[in-house]
């Protein structure tokens, strides 16, 4: 237990532990857990005794800030050698500089010591124009011509150019003075616009942007959705982004701050206000907030992203069933694979029963022959091309035992199939068998499959491609790593791709584990783990309880209780005068336990409440149960849609601003924020989530555009 609390600087932990509303203990025993080793997913479970119940969401936010405040330590450090290397460094700078916080407030301070390139400014320094900028700067004189009379010599040939280039140096003190650059800021926060234009000629190009060809809105209220479409348009070259506050205002607030008397030199400085805000600090502060908008909008359609991710991951898995898989198509043929219920493959062929071959007969007697042969219990269809015909031809035929039939998304099963992952899993087959198996595996547990597929293909993000690659990446892995552990995972049939995100593993442990189990056999125990490769004390902590073993000798190893926790359930089963093994699901049993007696100085009660929970139901998987869904079978394409038809759908995707839904059809409809309740509705997920059910009506069809719009009825 982590107990040194000189290992972080209190100011990071007052500093996140206010903006993310948590208290200083929560705040530095996160940290310090991180420091020591420990994942989120650990610590959400397992220590939280230590975080006050911390969950992933909070933790990843801690890590973030605390990651992004040692990084501000490192360039303060940068900061605070170039400016000792000038012989400019007082104490009263480097204590502002040590106890700033802020990455803008540091770039303000360092920007007059900043080594600049050969700025007019400076050209004008090189002239000996300084003592006359500093002179209009105290704006106490009506004869300016007769103090710039002495600086016309050498390069400078009259009055005007030496009043031009005092203006220059001014202007360059008032975009580096920390006052003149908030007060801009703050004009931008309340009041910035940014608009969008159609570039000239472009317009029968951009016809995708054409809701921005000529748009103006408060930075403010920019959805992040809208602000990334704006910025796509722009990189691809159709649309021009600007964003600034009304520049009248911005230089008379300026010039309340700089021009302090009615002098001939006032006015003087005045230009050089003027000049200083067009030529220096808007430029400079626009961007800023253009970049402060983009990464806003990229952490907002990334959050997205992440949830629905999640929730396409927590999908209700079928279980080990057999399973038939089939990737439609018309041309090429529907290819078909069977599976055994570990998702293993045991035969597979092709069928053509739709055009142009329509060899609807011969194909009806080969499922049937493959259902009975393999015993098949479920079939996993893709939606894809030939997707609803093959649901169809499958529906209509006659089986010798009951059959469920799912309709799956093909999103990624492309890329599984063509991937380095697919061809070491099925080095003689080829794509389309690949791909026909990733069909038929995604129903019996989407988890176990879709790790395997970078999730950027999955299809439930929006901008995905917009957005900070390296930021979108951490976002989705952690996603992935904390659903993984939610779930938990059979140590004995995971695959490498499944086992790299359990906790404390990653890809070589992943890869030890495996060839652990071939050269030894199944695990027996958990304990056993520490006998693979690399596996040391702190890993094994870190992992052990997210790892399940069926048929172990000792229960609990089948349970999200951790070893480490293993005594206090010895402990209780003895005072109960049991076994372990008789206490494990007697819910009689465990309700009598008394909680408090078994609370120590590190077990705290959520730990022993956490552990009575298991004992009831350990190993239970937290994912709902699938359900068989059939799309309307009158609705084909779009021309047959009409309006106020009620519609069975899938919601496919979820964006802040509604929520796209399949009704089997190539186009997906989307559920307006203001179409998913009669109530005010702030986050579609309040509503919906990915993959759910519902029932919606046709509020407009657009054939041009290829657009639907559609209203939530009913949610299953």
């Amino acid at each position: 237990m982590p107990n040194d609390n000189n290992q972080v600087p209190s100011k990071f932990i007052s500093h996140i532990a206010l903006s993310l509303q948590l208290t200083e203990k929560q705040t530095r025993n996160a940290i310090l857990l991180f420091k020591e080793g420990a994942t989120i997913p650990f610590i959400s479970r397992y220590r939280k005794e230590m975080t006050d119940g911390m969950d992933e969401v909070q933790l990843a936010e801690v890590k973030d800030q605390y990651d992004k405040l040692c990084n501000l330590a490192e360039r303060k450090s940068v900061v605070l050698k170039s400016i000792e290397k000038q012989e400019k460094l007082t104490d009263e700078l480097k204590f502002r500089i040590d106890n700033c916080l802020d990455v803008n407030e540091l770039e303000d301070i360092y920007l007059p010591y900043k080594a600049k390139r050969r700025t007019k400014a400076e050209i004008a320094r090189e002239k000996g124009l300084e003592p006359l900028a500093k002179m209009l700067m105290k704006q106490q004189t009506n004869d300016v011509e007769r103090i710039a009379i002495p600086f016309v010599r050498d390069k400078i040939e009259n009055i005007n150019d030496a009043l031009a280039g005092a203006r220059d140096i001014i202007a360059e003190w008032i975009n580096e003075s920390e006052v003149a650059r908030n007060s801009v800021r703050q004009i931008f926060v309340r009041e910035a616009i940014i608009s969008s234009k159609i570039i000239k000629g472009k317009e029968e190009e951009a016809q995708k942007y054409r809701d921005y060809f000529e748009m103006r809105e408060r930075l403010a209220n920019c959805s992040s959705h809208r602000l990334l479409a704006m910025r796509r348009g722009e990189s691809e070259g159709f649309l021009r982004i600007s964003i600034s506050p009304e520049d009248d205002h911005c230089i008379q607030k300026l010039e309340r701050i700089f021009i302090k008397t009615e002098t001939e030199a006032s006015k003087q400085v005045a230009e050089a206000v003027k000049d200083a805000f067009k030529r220096l600090l808007k430029p400079s502060i626009e961007t800023e907030f253009e970049a402060a908008s983009k990464a806003k909008a990229d952490t907002e359609a990334i959050r997205v992203f992440a949830e629905n991710l999640r929730q396409l991951l927590l999908a209700a898995p079928l279980g080990q069933k057999r399973t038939m898989g089939i990737d439609p198509g018309f041309r090429t043929g529907c290819k078909v694979v069977c599976l055994d219920a570990q998702g293993n493959l045991l035969h597979n062929e092709t069928i053509y029963p739709h055009p142009p071959v329509n060899e609807i007969s011969q194909a009806a007697r080969k499922i049937q022959k493959m259902v009975e042969s393999y015993n098949i219990q479920a079939i996993a269809i893709g939606n894809g091309t030939a997707g609803r015909e093959t649901e169809s031809f499958i529906q209509n035929l006659r089986y010798d035992h009951e059959i469920q039939v799912f309709v799956v998304s093909e999103n990624g099963a492309s890329i599984y199939s063509a991937s380095k992952t697919a061809r070491d899993e099925f080095p003689e087959f080829d794509v389309t068998v690949r791909g026909a198996v990733s069909i038929a595996r995604r129903l019996m547990d989407p988890l176990s499959e879709l790790v395997k597929i970078d999730p950027k293909s999955i299809g439930v993000g929006q901008y995905q491609h917009d957005v900070d690659q390296i930021q979108l990446k951490k976002s989705l892995d952690q996603t992935v790593e904390n659903a993984v552990n939610r779930v938990g995972v059979n140590l004995n049939t995971a695959s490498k791709h499944l086992l790299t995100y359990i906790s404390g593993l990653g890809p070589q442990l992943a890869q030890n584990i495996v060839d652990y189990r071939t050269e030894n056999g199944a695990f027996k125990s958990r304990i056993e783990l520490l006998k693979v490769s690399k596996m040391g004390a702190k890993t094994f902590e870190q992992c052990a309880g997210f790892l399940r073993i069926p048929d172990a000798v000792n229960p609990l190893d089948n349970s999200a209780v951790h070893p480490e926790s293993y005594c206090i359930v010895e402990t209780m089963s003895k005072d109960l005068k049991t076994e372990v093994i008789q206490l494990i699901r007697n819910k009689e049993l465990i309700q009598s336990i008394d909680k408090q007696k078994y609370i120590n100085d590190k077990i705290g009660l959520p730990t022993i409440s956490d552990i009575l929970i298991e004992l009831e139901k350990p190993g239970r998987d937290p994912r709902e149960s699938v359900k068989v869904f059939e799309f309307d079978a009158n609705v084909k394409t779009i021309n047959d849609l009409r309006i106020d038809m009620e519609l069975p759908g899938i919601i496919t995707n979820i964006t802040n601003f509604g929520a796209f839904t399949d009704i089997g059809i190539k186009e997906n409809g989307l559920i307006h924020i203001s179409n998913l309740s009669d109530k005010f509705v702030g986050n579609p997920t309040e509503i919906v989530h990915v993959h759910q059910q519902v029932k919606v009506q046709v509020l407009e069809v657009d054939l041009e555009r290829k657009r639907i719009q559609l209203k939530l009825i009913e949610r299953y």
